[in-house]
C-alpha cells in the first residue's frame, strides 16, 4: 500500500473537520461493530511483533458464533510463516451458476513505535470525532466492515443469489513478506474465484466544513518496485583520496535520478478522473488540466499540476530515493555505497523498462541498477465495468445527492495487483469520505486516524452495496 488508501487520503490536507467532532449516539448494531473493530485494531499484526494468524482466528470466531459452519471458514498459512496466516469465509448463494463477489482486505499493519506516537498505537482511542490507532484506517476499517457484514448477513438468515466470499490476508504492507493474496491467487484460486473483488483504495474527500467534495472509486493502480543503486570500490586510506570514490559516484547518480522526468501518460481511468475533477478545481488548475489532457507534452500545464503532489503522483511514473547506506569506517575510503530508489510505475510500463531508463539517465557504468525483489509484475487495470461501477455510483448518489464522482488510479499498491491478473478484476470501493489531519491522516505514519462518522457511514454503504451486487444478474 498499501496501503492502498494513500493516493486518495493524501488529497485531504487542511483543517480538522468540525462536523465530525460531534458525539454520535450509536445504534445497537453499531455498538456491536465498534466492539469488533476495536478487537481487530487492538490485535497487533505488525510483521515484527504481531500475528495476522491470531487476528484471523479472532475474526473467524466471531463468524462461527454468528452461525458460520467450519466448512465455510478456511484458514490458511504456510509452515515458514506461521504468524502471517489469513482467512477465507464463504456465504453460499442460491444460484450455483452465478459467479461470486469477493470482499478483500489485508489485516497486517505498518510498524508503529509507542515512543513516537501521541497515543498507544495498539489501543483504539476515540477522540474529537476520530478513531486513532495503527490500522484504524489502513486496512482494519474495511476488514472489520467485511467481517461485520458477513455476521449481519448470517444473523438475518440472508441467502444471496450470488455466493459471497471474504478474504482477510497478511503481507500487504511489506515487500518480500508472505503475501496472503498472492498465495490465494497462486495456490487457492478456486477458493476465491469471483466475478470481481471489492478492496481498499477508493475514497472521497471532505472540505474543511465536513462537506463531501467528491467520491472516488479506484480502478487500477501503479506498480511498486524498488531499485538498488550500488557502487563498489577497492577503497583505501582516507589520507590518500582518489577521484574514483563510491559515494561521489552514487551522489551524482542520485542527482540525475532526481532530475529525470518521466513522460506524462494517461490511462482510461486517469483521463476519466482528471476530466471529472475539472469542476472541483481552481481556475488555474482547471485550465492546466484541459491543456494537458489535450497535449500531454504541454510543459507549462505539467509544471502547474506537478505542484500538487497528489496530481503529480498519478500523472506519470515517479521514482524517489528512500534509503542510503555507504562506507565502512570514518577514516577509510568507501568500498561500497548503496541507495534504494522506490518507483511507482504507471500501468503499461514494465519494471525492467524503468530499470533501463534509470540506468540510461544515470549514465555511469560504475553504478549498478538492480531490482532486489519483485512484489508483482505489471498488469493492465480492471475495465471501467458498468456492472461494477454503476451500482456503486448509483448508491453514492442516493446517499449523497449531487456529490461529484470520479474514478481513481492509486499511486500506492494494493493486493488487487495479485487478483486482477488472474481474472478477478479488483476495484477499490468504500463509500467513505475523509478530510484533513495531515497527509493521509497518518496512514503509514504517526497517529493514524479515521473519522468516526465516516467509518459508520462507510459500513452502511458497503453493507447495502454488497447486497445489491449479491442479487444482480450476471
Amino acid at each position: 500500500m498499501s496501503k492502498a488508501l494513500v493516493s486518495v487520503l493524501a488529497l485531504m490536507a487542511g483543517a480538522a473537520v468540525p462536523a465530525l467532532a460531534q458525539a454520535q449516539t450509536l445504534r445497537p448494531d453499531q455498538q456491536e461493530f465498534r466492539a469488533l473493530y476495536k478487537e481487530l485494531v487492538e490485535t497487533n499484526t505488525t510483521l515484527s511483533a504481531g500475528s495476522c494468524t491470531v487476528a484471523a482466528a479472532r475474526m473467524g470466531a466471531r463468524l462461527k458464533a454468528a452461525g458460520f459452519p467450519d466448512a465455510d471458514l478456511h484458514y490458511f498459512s504456510v509452515p515458514d510463516h506461521p504468524k502471517e496466516g489469513g482467512l477465507v469465509a464463504i456465504l453460499p448463494g442460491k444460484d450455483p451458476k452465478a459467479k461470486a463477489v469477493l470482499m478483500l482486505a489485508h489485516i497486517d499493519v505498518v510498524e508503529a513505535k509507542r515512543e513516537d506516537w501521541t497515543r498507544d498505537p495498539f489501543t483504539l482511542v476515540e477522540e474529537g470525532g476520530y478513531f486513532y490507532a495503527r490500522g484504524a484506517a489502513d486496512d482494519k476499517s474495511m476488514a472489520s466492515i467485511w467481517v461485520d457484514s458477513m455476521v449481519r448477513f448470517k444473523k438475518e438468515h440472508y441467502q444471496p443469489r450470488r455466493t459471497l466470499k471474504m478474504a482477510l490476508t497478511c503481507g500487504e504492507e511489506t515487500n518480500g513478506a508472505f503475501n496472503g493474496a498472492e498465495y490465494l491467487a497462486k495456490h487457492e484460486r478456486q477458493l476465491i474465484d469471483a466475478a470481481f473483488a471489492l478492496n481498499e483504495g477508493g475514497s472521497g474527500r471532505l472540505d474543511a466544513n465536513g462537506k463531501p467534495v467528491f467520491s472516488g472509486i479506484q480502478v487500477g493502480e501503479k506498480l511498486s518496485q524498488n531499485y538498488r543503486l550500488e557502487v563498489t570500490n577497492p577503497g583505501g586510506h582516507s589520507s590518500r583520496p582518489l577521484p574514483n570514490n563510491a559515494i561521489y559516484h552514487l551522489a551524482h547518480a542520485l542527482t540525475k535520478v532526481e532530475a529525470y522526468r518521466f513522460p506524462v501518460t494517461f490511462s482510461d481511468t486517469t483521463r476519466d478522473y482528471f476530466t471529472r475533477l475539472e469542476a472541483t478545481e481552481t481556475p488555474e488548475n482547471r485550465a492546466a488540466l484541459v491543456a494537458l489532457l489535450k497535449n500531454p507534452q504541454d510543459e507549462a500545464a505539467r509544471a502547474t499540476l506537478e505542484k500538487d503532489p497528489d496530481k503529480n503522483s498519478i500523472l506519470h511514473t515517479n521514482c524517489v530515493a528512500t534509503m542510503l547506506d555507504a562506507g565502512h569506517a570514518t577514516n577509510a575510503l568507501p568500498q561500497r555505497a548503496r541507495a534504494n530508489i522506490n518507483c511507482r510505475i504507471f500501468p503499461g510500463t514494465s519494471s525492467e523498462d524503468v530499470r533501463k531508463t534509470l540506468e540510461q539517465a544515470i549514465g555511469d557504468p560504475e553504478v549498478k541498477v538492480t531490482m532486489p525483489e519483485v512484489r508483482n509484475v505489471a498488469s493492465a487495470p480492471p475495465p471501467l465495468d458498468p456492472k461494477v461501477l454503476g451500482p456503486a455510483e448509483k448508491l453514492i448518489s442516493e446517499m449523497y445527492p449531487g456529490v461529484p464522482q470520479v474514478r481513481l488510479m492509486s499511486a500506492g499498491a494494493t493486493d488487487g495487483a495479485f487478483l486482477t491478473p488472474v481474472g478477478i478484476p479488483t476495484y477499490g470501493i468504500s463509500g467513505a469520505f475523509h478530510g484533513g489531519g495531515g497527509v493521509g491522516n497518518g496512514v503509514h505514519g504517526l497517529n493514524e486516524r479515521t473519522e468516526v462518522k465516516s467509518l459508520y457511514d462507510e459500513r452502511d454503504y458497503l453493507f447495502r452495496l454488497v447486497k445489491i451486487y449479491a442479487e444482480a444478474a450476471d
